[in-house]
């Protein structure tokens, strides 16, 4: 990870910077990306953005490229899943009352030393675990 704190990137975000039948959000979550180099993700957000690309999108995009997408996303700064980190997603998804996914990804964004995490699907100006929610769509 970078000693520079970054912003943390959810799957819906990344899935919207490929997703042509949503053109303005595919728009705005492409400049998200962009003024964000030093993005961070997690092992779940590309898990989850492949199973999306490839099994939501119709047309579903081509393995092939699906492929070449995951090599671009590993390209970011990647949080691993853990035990340790499913543990305290689970205490986390009890104490917030959250998903047990969207605790996985407020988990990840804390171990990568995130101030913020980009979503839209928590609730815009919340902060939890010390993570602001910023939905970059609002």
């Amino acid at each position: 990870m970078n000693s520079i704190v970054a912003d943390f990137i959810d799957t819906n975000i990344v899935v919207y910077a490929f997703d042509n039948d949503e053109p303005v959000k595919q728009a705005r979550a492409r400049e998200v990306m962009r003024e964000r180099p030093d993005a961070v993700i997690s092992t779940q957000v590309m898990l989850e953005w492949y199973s999306v690309v490839t099994r939501k999108f119709s047309p579903p995009m081509p393995a092939e490229a699906a492929g070449e997408g995951l090599t671009a996303l590993a390209g970011l700064d990647v949080v691993p899943a853990d035990r340790e980190l499913v543990l305290r997603a689970a205490e986390t998804a009890d104490r917030h009352q959250l998903s047990i996914w969207d605790a996985m990804i407020i988990e990840s964004a804390v171990v990568a030393g995130c101030a913020t995490l980009i979503t839209e699907d928590l609730t815009d100006g919340a902060v939890i675990r010390g993570v602001a929610v910023h939905n970059p769509f609002n």
